[in-house]
């Protein structure tokens, strides 16, 4: 990408807040946008196996989410979603194979592209940038763990607590409640399909939360107004 881009800030502005280019000095911020290309995709664009056994992706703006189908009778699981400053997908940069999960954007995304063969080259040229890359595979990794275990351990009321949970901005300067980011928007079947449920199973528990007052819900948008009393919800093992 060229520095006159429109693209070019935007994009600069979003890598230096993320965790896999936290610390990155300005030449090697340069360097790394000099081999990627932007491009928009629109809502609901699947992203095929074969696009990211060949190219990888940063999302600069948007969600995407990273499910698996059950092909027999079309159940979706999703396994994570990504946010700006998330890369896609890892395991096809670390590996040879294709990897066969379903990718679609959540709304309209802006994205940078690079081919992947030249990300293999950069890491291997740029060892000093693993101090960022092990910890951001670690921390996706756990996050793999932590899903699993939910799913094996605990019943969908606690799944879906530690859900919400887990996507709550404690920065917030609103004093009364906390609100939820990434998920908030979402339909109670998509947060069904994020910890294994259905949706009449999770409209029962977020309702049980409402009546709780646990949480809230304006306008579709939930928010948190009681973080100790969310928290309990997270301890019912099955």
């Amino acid at each position: 990408m060229r520095k006159d881009s429109p693209y070019y800030q935007p994009s600069i502005n979003v890598l230096q807040n993320a965790s896999l280019f936290n610390g990155v000095d300005e030449k090697m911020m340069e360097e790394i946008l000099g081999h990627f290309s932007p491009m928009t995709l629109p809502k609901k664009t699947s992203i095929y196996p074969w696009q990211t056994q060949t190219s990888l992706f940063v999302i600069i703006k948007g969600r995407v989410k990273v499910s698996t189908i059950n092909p027999s009778n079309g159940r979706e699981y999703i396994i994570s979603l990504l946010d700006k400053g998330d890369v896609f997908d890892i395991i096809s940069l670390l590996g040879t194979k294709e990897h066969e999960v379903n990718i679609e954007t959540i709304e309209e995304v802006q994205l940078l592209k690079m081919p992947i063969h030249t990300a293999r080259d950069w890491l291997e040229k740029h060892p000093e940038f693993n101090k960022n890359f092990l910890p951001y595979i670690g921390e996706r990794m756990r996050y793999l763990e932590n899903s699993g275990s939910g799913l094996a351990l605990y019943d969908t009321m606690s799944r879906l607590a530690r859900l919400i949970l887990d996507n709550v901005d404690t920065h917030s300067k609103m004093k009364k409640e906390f609100p939820v980011k990434l998920i908030n928007d979402l339909s109670h079947e998509s947060l069904a399909q994020m910890i294994g449920s259905v949706r009449k199973v999770v409209n029962l528990n977020i309702q049980k939360l409402k009546q709780e007052g646990i949480i809230s819900s304006v306008r579709g948008k939930l928010s948190v107004n009681s973080l100790e009393k969310l928290l309990d919800k997270c301890k019912e093992i099955i």
